[in-house]
């Protein structure tokens, strides 16, 4: 019974540390997205490098494709059109932000929908069987690749006036 009881703890305290994380990666984002202007959101390093935009367009694309639904159907929507997240295009800040913030929505819903019981059931991504755990972690690595993308290209936009999101340098 005792192992019973601290596998629950167990799966209560991932359950809230995986939250924690999921808003600390859109807390940076987005104090990042506040120092650059709209004219940033749409800039690349190169014509093979994606924009805040696309990046914002892909993580809510995928967000709302993942998470709606998360425990009863594939975690690749049929409408999803993943291709067209990838499209440059000028949408005004608010719109996007929109987007941004319906993608998290989606993501913090399923989060707390889920219980101690959930974390070892079987869900769907792309047709392959993952656990619950696997597949928050899978989002959660893939996430924070882009969030660091957007911090990133918020950070050369902002140049010399970029204030650090975490502990700046030499202090």
């Amino acid at each position: 019974m005792k192992d019973l009881v601290d596998g629950r703890r167990v799966a209560e305290v991932y359950l809230e540390a995986v939250k924690s994380r999921f808003r600390y990666m859109k807390d940076l984002a987005e104090r990042a997205l506040a120092q650059v202007g709209d004219d940033a959101l749409t800039w690349s390093p190169g014509e093979e490098s994606n924009s805040i935009t696309v990046i914002i367009k892909h993580l809510s694309g995928n967000m709302l494709s993942r998470w709606t639904d998360f425990l009863t159907s594939d975690g690749e929507k049929p409408g999803r059109d993943r291709d067209a997240e990838f499209v440059e295009e000028r949408l005004p800040r608010q719109e996007l932000m929109e987007r941004w913030e319906r993608g998290w929505q989606a993501l913090f819903a399923a989060l707390d929908a889920l219980g101690p019981d959930d974390l070892l059931r079987t869900v769907s991504i792309r047709g392959e069987p993952h656990t619950v755990i696997d597949a928050i972690e899978r989002q959660m690595f893939h996430y924070a690749y882009h969030v660091g993308q957007i911090i990133y290209l918020a950070k050369a936009r902002a140049g010399e006036r970029w204030r650090s999101l975490t502990i700046p340098r030499r202090r």
